[in-house]
This record gives structure tokens, C-alpha cells and sequence, in this order.
């Protein structure tokens, strides 16, 4: 269902209960066009200025696993000679590998925005982590299901290149904010379409704040205008590209993070994806935050209750990423 054509998506008619939170999301959606980058309000990605390199820490640039100019991937590693290097090469143990996917409502969005990778890199890689952060195709030049076939082609290729940067293919820990975290819980969901493309099995993903979880709730109910634009109007394509329809079987471990300041709950979509895991035999938690869209992705690797929750999840994965965390 398309978005109603009233900008208060006649909330009168809605229950009591969803009144407020509604009208929220009402407010945002008749702000002007100029304020909303082209409707996508506040899951606009404009690229900020690229994350300073932490000191001990080096960059791969723009290392490709396709044709396409954005078909690109940033590898950020221990620096040579380093603390973490060193310690990596003593222990004879390759370093795990958090594989980042940007958001931006599946059209914007950069791989090197500094709200993506800044302190994620600069708390994770001096413990030893490879730290990859990936660029996709963007809809409208491909559509979200190419998006994410991309991001498994990049999976897979990453994976088979791990062990030239030091880095073990088994032990990936998929990450994505916003749209990056839809496309990550729609392969954690279905990994053979991740399989399919080369990609080895991988530890478990950390999903940051996605609301399209499951796609055909999102559709059919009052919802941000691009939704219409980028997911269409075709139900059978909502469910291809749901993770929650994805789902048929026990799946690597998700952690499902989510913002209770949004007027959308993607808290909501969090925990009924995790109930659809567990009752079809995997594991899922979640982590609600009272953090906005934003600071979810943004304060991700500070010092905080949140960063070590997002730890705790990612050590009970695998003893090498634990003793890493430590």
C-alpha cells in the first residue's frame, strides 16, 4: 500500500495507541523536500568528511570486487610492526573481521563516512580485528535485491583475500546501519544467497537499527515516503526482499540493535524477527537504545554500556574474537 495521500495519513482513524507515534511520523514526512534530501528525512546519508586513520592503524583503499566504480571496499588493518600486529603474529592466530555495510535508505551513502568506520576502527582494530567497510550498488541503478547480491559478492570476495591481510575467512562478523543493516540480516536470514556467490559461513551479524525487516508490514502500513519509490509496489518483491519471509531454518546468531527514539519502532520489527529465529531454532537477542537513528551507528566503539553490549554479543560467537575483546 502506497503511502495515504493525506500528509496526517488520517490519524484520526488509527487507534488511540498509535496516535502519537504517528503523528511523529507524520511530522517528518511533511517536512520540505529540501529538508528531507529528497524524502529519505532522516536516513539521508550525505557524505561527511572521510574518518581520520587512528595511529597504529592502516587503510586499504578502494580494494574492488567488481566492475562497477562503487563495487569497492575500504581494509582496515593493524599497522605493520604494531601492538596489535605484533600480538597477532606471536599468537600464530589470524585476526577475526567485522565487515561493515553503510546505510542510507538503499540510496545514498558512503563507505568511508566517518559515522560509519571512525570509532568502530579506532576501538576494534587495535585489539586485533580486520576492520572492512563496503560500498554497493544504489538503487535506482540497481534494485534492493542487487544491493544485497553485492554485498555478498563483496562477502565473498573479502573472504577469499582474508588470509594476504592477515585475516581468518571463518570468523566474519557481519555489520550494517540502516539499510546496510537490512541487507546484512536479509543474508544472515537466507545465507545461500550469500553461498551462492563463493561466500563462506560466517559468525553471526549485528544488525543497527533496520525497520524493514519484515518488508510487507512496513508496506502496508503508514510508512516514509521512499519506502514506495525503492521497494515498489509489488508484494511478491516485498517478500524476496524481507528478511523476516527469508527466514526457513536455523541461521547464525543476530543481535538485533534498535533506537527507541524513532517514531517508526523499529523495535518492533526487532523483536518479532528474533521470536522468528528462535522459534525456527536459531538464536537472536535484542538491544533496544535510547539512542536516535544516528548515534546508533555513530557512537558504536565508544566507551559505553552500548559498545559492550554490541562486545558481549560478538565474544559469545567465538573464543578468538573473546580473547580479542578482552
Amino acid at each position: 500500500m502506497s503511502r495515504p495521500s493525506s500528509p496526517l495519513f488520517a490519524l484520526a482513524s488509527l487507534r488511540t495507541g498509535l496516535g502519537a507515534a504517528l503523528c511523529a511520523l507524520a511530522a517528518v514526512l511533511t517536512l520540505p523536500a529540501h529538508a528531507q534530501l529528497r524524502g529519505l528525512g532522516p536516513f539521508a546519508q550525505v557524505r561527511d568528511t572521510a574518518a581520520a586513520l587512528p595511529a597504529g592503524v592502516q587503510r586499504l583503499a578502494d580494494v574492488p570486487y567488481g566492475a562497477d566504480p562503487l563495487q569497492r571496499m575500504d581494509v582496515y588493518l593493524p599497522a605493520a610492526g604494531g601492538a596489535a600486529s605484533s600480538a597477532a603474529v606471536a599468537s600464530g592466530t589470524r585476526a577475526p573481521v567485522i565487515f561493515m555495510v553503510h546505510g542510507g535508505a538503499w540510496r545514498t551513502g558512503d563507505k568511508a563516512m566517518s559515522r560509519v568506520v571512525q570509532e568502530k576502527v579506532a576501538r576494534w582494530v587495535p585489539k586485533g580485528f580486520v576492520f572492512i567497510s563496503v560500498n554497493y550498488r544504489l538503487y535506482p541503478a540497481v534494485n534492493v535485491l542487487q544491493e544485497a547480491q553485492d554485498v555478498a559478492i563483496a562477502l565473498a570476495a573479502a573472504q577469499s583475500r582474508a588470509a594476504s591481510w592477515g585475516a581468518d575467512a571463518s570468523r566474519f562478523i557481519l555489520m550494517g546501519h540502516s539499510a546496510g543493516a537490512h541487507l546484512v540480516s536479509l543474508i544472515n536470514a537466507s545465507p545461500t544467497l550469500a553461498q551462492r556467490e563463493g561466500a563462506w559461513p560466517w559468525l553471526g551479524t549485528v544488525s543497527l537499527d533496520s525497520a524493514a525487516l519484515n518488508v510487507p508490514v512496513v508496506m502496508t502500513a503508514p510508512h516514509y515516503p521512499f519506502y514506495d519509490e525503492v521497494m515498489g509496489a509489488n508484494p511478491l518483491f516485498w517478500a524476496a526482499v524481507s528478511p523476516y519471509h527469508a527466514l526457513s531454518g536455523p541461521v547464525p546468531p543476530f543481535q538485533l540493535v534498535c533506537s527507541t527514539e524513532r517514531p517508526d519502532h523499529p523495535c518492533l520489527q526487532a523483536q518479532g524477527m528474533a521470536r522468528r529465529v528462535r522459534d525456527l531454532g536459531g538464536r537472536a537477542e535484542v538491544l533496544p537504545q535510547e539512542l536516535t537513528h544516528g548515534e546508533i551507528n555513530a557512537q558504536l566503539g565508544l566507551e559505553s554500556a552500548y559498545t559492550r553490549a554490541v562486545e558481549t554479543f560478538m565474544a559469545s560467537l567465538d573464543a578468538v574474537v573473546a580473547q580479542r575483546l578482552k
